[in-house]
């Protein structure tokens, strides 16, 4: 049995607790938010989440000590854009060696750093490692089958982080390429985003597939030109997790891209959604990305007009669909 801590109350948090209990693990959940804890502690579920009910010998607390000292693994489910904040807040806590884990998704925008890349940052002493597939809290929460990779810089601390979460329901693959799951997971909430919109102007099972197959293509585009493999973005953290988000109900990403779609702005969606839309965090970040390693997102650079300049979605569809002519696959070519 290990001692794990959840560094953040939110839905995914809560999923991973259940999960990780119902491992035999000793788990304890943090929030920096009181608010969030009483209710955890209160209702034993999360309003975000409901339905699943947290283990009474799942301790729920605010206390930084408490949460972080004398445990074997930090698992980190805190939204990007408080990633840092958090880091630097429990930084000293944390003994050398330490697993860390991290789960979210997203690129700082101000730094273009991965959330790994932050960790590490403001954490040197631990052992950074993350975790990304398609896995919506809503059914990992409920015990459904899913299967997900665990990157990390040793195979050591994999197989490690692999045995603590694996489960008859939770399949856990390994992988030495942290950064092509991490441009995975945080690019393809922007291009869920595009997906949501189509669904949002009335479009149909094509449109989505063809968004699906060539937003997968910016991703890899721009993945393996900073240095991750192809080899990653065919797999769960990368189309994987792609279909599911801009496919699944649950998506929090699809849903504001819908609302956007038709019509509301994407302060409003978020507010509507009323949950992090990492999408929209990740979509300046993806283009700045784009532009330093010289790359085109064609997609990904629509989203950013339609969220941040007031272009229309369906001027941004057209625009894409005339495009000039291309070759699909580039090393496809004729003798």
């Amino acid at each position: 049995m290990a001692k794990i801590s959840i560094l953040g109350g939110g839905s995914w948090g809560i999923a991973l607790a259940v999960l990780l209990h119902k491992n035999g693990h000793e788990v304890t959940i943090w929030s920096a938010l009181p608010d969030e804890i009483n209710m955890l502690k209160t209702n034993r579920e999360h309003r975000m989440l409901p339905g699943v009910k947290l283990p009474e010998d799942i301790l729920c607390t605010g206390d930084d000590r408490e949460a972080v000292e004398g445990k074997d693994i930090l698992v980190f489910s805190v939204a990007s854009s408080y990633t840092r904040t958090v880091a630097k807040r429990l930084s000293q806590l944390v003994a050398p060696g330490s697993m860390i884990l991290n789960v979210a998704k997203g690129i700082e925008e101000n730094t273009l750093m991965t959330l790994s890349g932050i960790l590490k940052q403001e954490i040197p002493q631990a052992d950074v490692a993350v975790m990304s597939g398609p896995s919506h809290a809503e059914e990992v929460g409920r015990g459904l089958p899913t299967t997900i990779v665990v990157g990390a810089r040793s195979k050591e601390t994999a197989e490690t982080i692999q045995g603590f979460f694996m489960s008859e329901v939770f399949r856990v693959y390994i992988s030495s390429d942290i950064l092509g799951m991490e441009l995975g997971g945080a690019l393809k909430n922007v291009v869920a985003l595009a997906a949501g919109i189509a669904d949002g102007l009335g479009y149909g099972d094509n449109t989505k597939a063809a968004l699906i197959t060539r937003g997968m293509t910016e991703i890899a585009r721009l993945g393996i030109a900073m240095g991750g493999k192809f080899e990653t973005f065919c797999g769960l953290s990368g189309i994987g997790d792609l279909i599911v988000t801009c496919a699944s109900v649950h998506s929090r990403n699809r849903r504001a891209g819908i609302l956007i779609g038709q019509g509301r702005t994407y302060e409003e969606a978020m507010k509507e959604v009323n949950m992090v839309v990492e999408g929209v965090y990740s979509a300046k970040a993806a283009m700045q990305l784009a532009a330093k390693y010289h790359v085109q997102l064609p997609i990904i650079e629509q989203v950013n007009q339609i969220l941040f300049e007031g272009k229309s979605a369906a001027s941004a569809v057209r625009e894409l669909m005339l495009r000039d002519r291309k070759i699909e696959v580039p090393v496809a070519q004729w003798d």
